[in-house]
Formats: C-alpha cells, sequence, structure tokens
C-alpha cells in the first residue's frame, strides 16, 4: 500500500510541476471572475497543505516560512495578501524540494494512527492519500484557470 500513496504522490507533483513551469507567467496573478483565488495562490497552497498534511507545518516543520500559512492556508485569498509573496518560481522549487522529503517519509509511517481523525482519515497513510487527492483537484483547477484565462 505505502508504495501506491509515494507513487500516486511522484506522479502527481510531477504532472503538477510540469503544468506550472508551462504556464504563461503572465497569467498566474490573474483571478477569473466569480472565484476568490488565482494560480499562483492554487501553487502555493498545494505546497503549504501538503507540508501541513505530511510534516505538521507550522507547528513541527520549519521547512517553509512561517508566513506560508497566513499567504496560502485554507482559507485564504489572494485580495487579502499584505506581506511579501514568493514567486511561483520559487514556490516550484519548494515543491521539488518538499516531494524529496515526502520520499524519505519511512513506509512504516502510514500505518500509524493520528491523534484524532481529520478530513475522514484515521492514519497517517490516509491523510497522505487525502493530499494526492487535494494535489489533483488543484491540478484540474489550475487547467481549468488557464483556459477560462487565454479565452
Amino acid at each position: 500500500m505505502s508504495e501506491i500513496i509515494f507513487k500516486q504522490y511522484n506522479l502527481t507533483r510531477d504532472r503538477f510541476i510540469k503544468r506550472v513551469q508551462n504556464i504563461n507567467p503572465e497569467i498566474v496573478d490573474i483571478q477569473p471572475k466569480g472565484f476568490n483565488n488565482n494560480i499562483h495562490w492554487m501553487v502555493g497552497h498545494v505546497l503549504t497543505v501538503a507540508e501541513q498534511f505530511l510534516f505538521s507545518f507550522p507547528a513541527n516543520s520549519a521547512n517553509l516560512p512561517a508566513s506560508y500559512k497566513e499567504l496560502f492556508g485554507s482559507g485564504t485569498k489572494p485580495d487579502d495578501w499584505t506581506s511579501d509573496v514568493p514567486s511561483v518560481a520559487v514556490l516550484v522549487d519548494q515543491l521539488t524540494e518538499q516531494l524529496n522529503r515526502i520520499n524519505q517519509i519511512p513506509a512504516s509511517q502510514l500505518a500509524e494512527k493520528l491523534e484524532k481523525p481529520f478530513l475522514g482519515c484515521e492514519t497517517f497513510g490516509e491523510l497522505a492519500g487525502f493530499g494526492v487527492y487535494h494535489e489533483a483537484l488543484h491540478l484540474g483547477q489550475i487547467q481549468t484557470f488557464v483556459r477560462l484565462i487565454e479565452a
């Protein structure tokens, strides 16, 4: 089972990064009408949420600046940004580095029970699987945003 989760993380993250790298940088901060966020925010959001799910950010992870939770955490939006926001290129580099850390998680950790269920997940492995789903969901949203903006 652990091989599947890590394989899916690698596959999804690879496709996510490649898609983002191929987006015209001039459109990443455009917020389509009727939406609360933009591509730039989604890239940071995927990074931040994966760090929260897999490395207990910000309490137990110093791999990202603490400000990322206020910039990209659930319920945030670009309209609320008041501090410096890292570029998409920086976020992509951090996504790559994060995937290296994900691949170093011991397979045995996936069987560990969470202190309390979260998003319907009871084990660390279930939460990691939900993280893959979350990332793929945002990949689809990014593809939709690109089409909307370029149309």
